[in-house]
């Protein structure tokens, strides 16, 4: 299951409020810029900054490359 379109729309990082992308298939929301991503527990996004899992320059890439190759844009901005 998906989250709520009108959710993405307003969830924002917790760190820069930046907007973020929704990798469904990761079922993460992540953050390019500080290269931290937030978990979806239970189709809940968990949006604490102590919570955040950060990635490497390779989970990064890995990630990047999703977004790239599922065409996935940011959720605002």
């Amino acid at each position: 299951m998906s989250l709520d379109q009108s959710l993405l729309e307003i969830l924002a990082c917790p760190e820069d409020h930046g907007p973020l992308y929704y990798i469904e298939s990761e079922s993460l929301l992540y953050n390019p810029r500080l290269q931290r991503g937030y978990q979806i527990r239970n189709h809940i996004p968990v949006m604490l900054m102590e919570e955040a899992v950060a990635a490497d320059e390779a989970e990064h890439t890995r990630l990047m490359g999703v977004v790239e190759a599922e065409g996935i844009t940011l959720n605002f901005g």
